[in-house]
């Protein structure tokens, strides 16, 4: 039924990979504005969909904006991206390792908001000595389009069996996505929704979910059996702290 007997990784970018926020904060920094605490930031989840979702910031920034262009403000976020964001801690040596990886075919699919994206992104996946040239895709769609579609595509491209496939992601939407193409969801709750949101306002399952960059690493390498390393044995974050129910 399926042309490939390899196994598909769909990694996202912004919040899952890319530590967005510590980025966005310091785009509004250099601008005179605050955008406040992380955790008041994952309430506002559409924040770095700010071109489309300006009413998800406080007043004192809605006033501010207007008269900071956003057109400017994106352009400095496209700086700090590309000069200054990091990927979250392990993620890059995950990555080199997937690539590594001759049963494993991975790559990004991504919404992110900079200016020309993918070279954005180039640049930063650069300094932290990944090419992105050599991941199987990389893939940018635009913030209104869902990630369904092109997961879709990604998989029949590469021939790849459903219970084969995974995809990484912060938001609900991405859960979505996932189940809607038959795939398995490796969701965290570090990046634009916290866990709370994601267990209780969505159901998503605990059991799904990675409260850190590390705990999500131990969660792939073990599904996608890429050996035995320096690290933890997997454990199921459940186990380790209960859910942050308020």
């Amino acid at each position: 039924m399926y042309k490939s007997d390899k196994k598909l990784l769909i990694l996202d970018a912004d919040g899952t990979t890319i530590d967005a926020f510590s980025a966005i904060e310091a785009a509004f920094a250099h601008h005179g504005l605050v955008i406040g605490d992380e955790t008041r930031f994952q309430k506002r989840h559409k924040l770095l969909k700010y071109m489309g979702g300006l009413k998800e910031f406080p007043s004192i920034i809605r006033k501010n904006l207007r008269k900071n262009s956003r057109a400017q403000l994106i352009d400095t976020l496209t700086g700090i991206y590309r000069q200054e964001a990091r990927l979250y801690d392990g993620i890059a040596d995950l990555i080199r390792e997937l690539i590594a990886a001759p049963d494993i075919t991975v790559g990004i699919v991504t919404r992110n908001v900079t200016i020309e994206p993918l070279e954005t992104l180039r640049q930063l996946f650069l300094r932290h000595d990944i090419d992105i040239a050599e991941l199987d895709f990389l893939v940018h769609i635009p913030l209104k389009e869902t990630k369904t579609a092109q997961f879709r595509a990604t998989r029949e491209q590469f021939g790849v069996n459903p219970a084969r496939a995974f995809i990484c992601g912060d938001e609900h939407k991405d859960f979505m996505a996932a189940v809607s193409t038959g795939m398995h969801p490796f969701m965290v709750s570090y990046g634009f929704e916290c866990h709370d949101r994601l267990t209780t306002k969505f159901e998503i399952p605990h059991e799904l979910i990675s409260r850190s960059s590390a705990e999500l690493c131990c969660r792939i390498r073990h599904a996608l059996d890429l050996g035995v390393l320096a690290q933890a044995p997997y454990q199921n974050s459940s186990r380790l702290m209960a859910p942050n129910i308020q």
